[in-house]
């Protein structure tokens, strides 16, 4: 998939509108930084592809990792998030999340956040991997909605914010290294509309949605990936996704994250036969780090003939179980189970994408006047695996570095380029939800969570099938989210095939053991 550009245009015949910031998403990453560069009386614009809640920040159960309580520190912080990465963590970048974020969360409160407290002091939970009781939870398990709900709050507040529901942008606008604004398609009147900025910043979340069974909303499709990619920014580490391990597995139910603070909580996990087996893989059992759980479910499914593996909190307080988790319980019971006595069917699904465009510690890509923040980011801070809880707080630190870094700059040259594209013939027809589900079939079975080198291969014969589409437009959003999840898909087959060693999200059954050789990035650039 090699095409500048999806669609045909010329910016001189399309509406046209000029902004401080346009800002590509309205999670937590896109929301806070809006916010943040509004305070500055900066004029900002964000578009996003449906509603301002379709993201997976509001869909964030467990909560948010800050080193506030008594016995914690940003040190053991850092030293958990590093240790969770496997090696490949920018030190500096987990220095700046951990000593930063604290900040950004008591501003979340200022705003209005109500996370759950316990006597008057904030009630921190345990997850996965923290040596420290650390995580902020709201509403029990409802973390990620409660942050949507204030910064969205916010955003229609602020005179300086403008939300533009319903806009999917198709590609950066991008001369001489330098980014002047987004080509994007306005669904409501089905126009395409360019808007310009003196600073244009992807917080366009993951993409999950490659995978058949992820726990990330519709919109999760890589497209904040593939425009920067065909716009000629670099990406990195593209191999490193992660898979949660507790994701609710029964016949006819839509995947459902089984939050990790469940097991912060003491569930355990047992298998087919009703055998509690982490503590056989790890020393810290149900609370080692994703990564090892999911390779641990995997192995205990196959060697049961299993397609799924067990939760158990029938052990805990009921009423404290219902009080902590009344999202998950609702919903199992929705399904006859019940959480305080039944056993809940769970196995691994696509969860979070480590990789992503390269930034610095300010968010900055390898393109002049382009940014990004949040899940399509990577400077380095999750590693090889992310630390639970650490991803709502990376969206606050880096998305507030942005516009620190743009106030610092001088400002750029009044005026623009024009970009046009005229080159892209009409495609035959096409069934973009039959492309959708083998693309989702291939990754499922060839760059989930166990990899080989014969499989990863036969992943990229499949992408260069679907290379002609390249050479055509896309005629609607459907298409063009395919395009993405193509062009998403094929560069993280080649980086998993590059990395020949297994570390954190990236398990390779030819080369199961992680190789020093390999305490590097892999850094992709068209």
């Amino acid at each position: 998939m090699i095409g500048r550009y999806l669609v045909n245009f010329d910016t001189r015949q399309l509406p046209q509108e000029n902004w401080d910031y346009v800002i590509l998403g309205s999670g937590i990453a896109g929301l806070y930084t809006a916010y943040a560069a509004s305070r500055f009386d900066r004029q900002v614009v964000v578009l996003t592809k449906y509603t301002m809640e379709d993201s997976n920040t509001d869909k964030a159960q467990g909560g948010i990792a800050a080193a506030l309580g008594h016995s914690d520190s940003p040190a053991l912080h850092l030293k958990d998030t590093l240790a969770a990465g496997a090696g490949l963590c920018d030190p500096e970048a987990v220095n700046v999340l951990v000593n930063e974020g604290p900040g950004r969360v008591r501003e979340l409160i200022a705003m209005g956040a109500r996370f759950d407290r316990e006597n008057g002091q904030l009630a921190l939970t345990r997850e996965g991997a923290h040596s420290r009781r650390r995580i902020l939870h709201a509403a029990g398990d409802a973390t990620g909605a409660e942050i949507q709900r204030v910064l969205s709050g916010q955003a229609r507040l602020s005179p300086n914010i403008e939300v533009r529901e319903n806009h999917f942008a198709v590609d950066l606008l991008v001369q001489d290294n330098t980014c002047y604004g987004v080509l994007a398609l306005d669904g409501s009147s089905g126009e395409l509309r360019v808007f310009w900025g003196r600073a244009v910043v992807l917080a366009t979340g993951g993409l999950g949605q490659l995978f058949e069974h992820n726990t990330n909303p519709a919109v999760a499709t890589g497209d904040g990936i593939a425009m920067a990619w065909r716009a000629g920014a670099e990406v990195m580490d593209m191999e490193f996704i992660q898979f949660h391990p507790t994701v609710l597995s029964l016949p006819g139910a839509p995947p459902f994250l089984i939050s990790e603070a469940v097991r912060g909580e003491g569930a355990y996990l047992r298998n087919r036969y009703g055998e509690r087996f982490m503590p056989r893989y790890h020393d810290l059992a149900e609370l080692a780090p994703r990564d090892v759980v999911v390779r641990a479910i995997l192995k205990e499914m196959g060697s049961t003939a299993s397609d799924r593996v067990f939760l158990d909190l029938s052990h805990l307080d009921p009423e404290k179980v219902q009080q902590r988790f009344p999202t998950i319980s609702r919903t199992c019971a929705s399904y006859g189970l019940d959480i305080t006595r039944d056993l809940i069917p769970v196995a691994p699904a696509a969860h979070y994408m480590m990789g992503g465009v390269k930034t610095n510690l300010y968010g900055e890509t390898s393109i002049e006047g382009l940014y990004a923040c949040g899940e399509v980011a990577c400077q380095g801070v999750h590693g090889a695996n992310r630390l639970a809880s650490n991803s709502l707080l990376d969206g606050l630190v880096f998305g507030g570095r942005i516009v620190e870094r743009v106030n610092s700059l001088p400002p750029r040259r009044s005026g623009h380029p024009e970009f046009s594209c005229r080159e892209l013939g009409d495609a035959p027809e096409m069934d973009v939800a039959h492309l959708r589900r083998e693309i989702q079939s291939v990754m499922g079975k060839y760059v989930g969570p166990v990899r080989t080198a014969q499989g990863l291969e036969k992943a990229l014969a499949f992408f260069e099938e679907w290379a002609h589409l390249a050479e055509y437009r896309a005629r609607n959003v459907e298409e063009m989210e395919v395009r993405n999840m193509l062009l998403a898909g094929q560069l993280i087959a080649q980086a998993a095939l590059i990395r020949t060693e297994s570390r954190g999200g990236h398990y390779r059954l030819d080369y199961p053991q992680s190789r020093n050789l390999w305490l590097k990035h892999i850094i992709l650039r068209r």
